[in-house]
């Protein structure tokens, strides 16, 4: 993957076929220290222990389409070889939790890219789930939570062109005041 930001909507893509309601993303954005996290969490159906065990393996799938999933092997490899680490928990009927950290600086970490467009992406092709995604810096935090805006808006949906025109600009005007667009 040549950004981040491809990896955060592949792994959520995963949670979505788990069946996952509310996907959790967050970005930690720590400069001072030189590190960066991602974490992305649902409330799908989980993995057994089994598959846990083997679900970095690119010859592991679930999916009957093709007998390689190269998802999270990639997000593992992309974290651990720009100096950062990998790891994910799951728990058969609770959900899954994937963590990913890396070393902002490192010559080898892939650039976070359009992290804005995919969350919008996401939020806007998916009516039936909830997001919450967290991004959080020292120079300041911000919260979007789709359940949220579903109380204000009641029956208007994500895809009307005004609430996907405010929602782009919302996202974006906060990313830029949280990480200014340096990851």
């Amino acid at each position: 993957m040549r950004e981040l930001a491809l990896n955060v909507l592949d792994i959520t893509e995963n949670s979505l076929r788990a069946g996952a309601k509310l996907v959790r993303i967050a970005l930690n954005i720590r400069f001072a220290e030189d590190r960066f996290s991602i974490d992305i969490e649902d409330d799908g159906c989980g993995m057994d222990e089994e598959m846990l065990a083997r679900v970095t393996d690119p010859f592991t799938t679930t999916r009957t389409t093709r007998k390689v999933g190269m998802g999270l092997p990639l997000f593992r490899y992309s974290a651990e070889s720009a100096g950062g680490s990998f790891s994910i928990q799951s728990q058969k009927g609770k959900g899954t939790r994937v963590h990913a950290e890396y070393c902002i600086g490192h010559i080898d970490r892939i650039p976070l890219g359009d992290f804005g467009g995919v969350v919008l992406q996401l939020i806007t092709m998916n009516p039936a789930v909830d997001f919450c995604v967290e991004v959080r810096s020292e120079e300041g935090e911000g919260l979007l939570d789709t359940r949220q805006f579903r109380e204000i808006l009641g029956d208007v949906p994500f895809t009307e062109p005004e609430v996907r025109a405010f929602l782009r600009e919302y996202i974006q005007e906060n990313l830029v005041s949280i990480y200014g667009g340096r990851l």
